[in-house]
């Protein structure tokens, strides 16, 4: 099951017995590579490296992924607020001179040097980083399966629309092999007429192995018949690819790129206008699926 890049998870858990309200959010748009950022409050930041291990080891592996963890204290449980004297001290001074320096109004109160939470230092039990983590992870558990169920929603919308796209794609080259097959096929009675006609006018008699040796020329360098057994075979491993349970995304980009070159080589051996406008909607289908492609994990 393939999976989109793109997605949003969210859980929440009331923590009646340990006073503790805890959500986690995790969102992800496109990426190359895995690239997660998570944001946990100062207390809890000696967890970001885990909850970064935990995340990757469930099995998202590309993407630009941020985690949100934010713990809400609604009742004190071993948990005490001092604060930096000190700090808030020199803050306060500072307000201070503010105010006398530019002649501002004295509006200095509890609430207003409050707003500087730096002057607040949280402290915490030394002895319950396990108890933290074990605290976390069961809400982190339920925003990753919320996280890649709406991945794997997304991504087999993608597979289907893709899948239309491919199949289009074929129809497009069994057409072009068709025309190119009716083209090669009438280019002799084509070359020979025209040919015909010139010696006629010059009183030059035809010579017949002429004509076979320049109907060969031309049927060889015409040929698509290399191209279209492997594009064929691309299309087989490009639906195989996309019925595998792995991340797809690189694998899908890689054999695109040969599907376009080979659609190249097409276009450039092409001597009929129908057959050259083919090429150029194929061009445009695959560009559609590659912009599809950017999207996959």
């Amino acid at each position: 099951m393939i999976r989109s890049m793109t997605a949003f998870g969210r859980a929440v858990r009331a923590g009646e017995s340990d006073g503790k309200n805890i959500t986690v959010e995790m969102k992800s748009v496109n990426n190359r590579y895995l690239d997660c950022t998570v944001k946990l409050p100062r207390i809890y930041s000696f967890l970001e490296d885990r909850v970064r291990q935990y995340v990757q080891a469930g099995g998202i592996s590309r993407g630009k992924l941020d985690v949100y963890i934010g713990v809400d204290i609604v009742e004190n449980v071993g948990t005490t607020i001092d604060i930096d004297k000190a700090l808030a001290g020199s803050y306060i001074k500072a307000l201070e001179r503010l105010r006398d320096e530019f002649g501002l109004a004295d509006d200095i109160t509890v609430m207003k040097v409050a707003e500087n939470r730096d002057i607040f230092t949280v402290k915490k039990p030394d002895d319950d980083a396990e108890r933290d983590w074990l605290m976390i992870k069961p809400v982190l558990d339920e925003a990753m399966r919320a996280f890649l169920a709406v991945r794997e929603t997304e991504g087999e919308r993608l597979k289907a629309d893709i899948l239309t796209k491919l199949e289009k794609i074929e129809t497009l080259a069994g057409r072009i092999k068709s025309l190119s097959e009716a083209d090669a096929a009438t280019y002799r009675q084509r070359f020979e007429s025209r040919l015909t006609q010139l010696l006629a006018d010059n009183a030059v008699e035809l010579n017949p192995q002429l004509v076979l040796t320049e109907c060969a020329i031309y049927a060889d360098r015409v040929a698509i018949d290399e191209e279209i057994v492997r594009l064929g075979c691309h299309f087989q491993a490009f639906r195989s690819i996309l019925d595998t349970d792995e991340p797809v995304g690189r694998k899908l980009d890689f054999l695109l790129q040969e599907i376009n070159r080979e659609t190249n080589t097409i276009g450039s051996k092409a001597s009929n206008a129908e057959i050259a406008s083919l090429v150029v909607e194929t061009k445009s289908e695959l560009e559609k699926i590659r912009e599809q492609i950017q999207n996959i994990e």
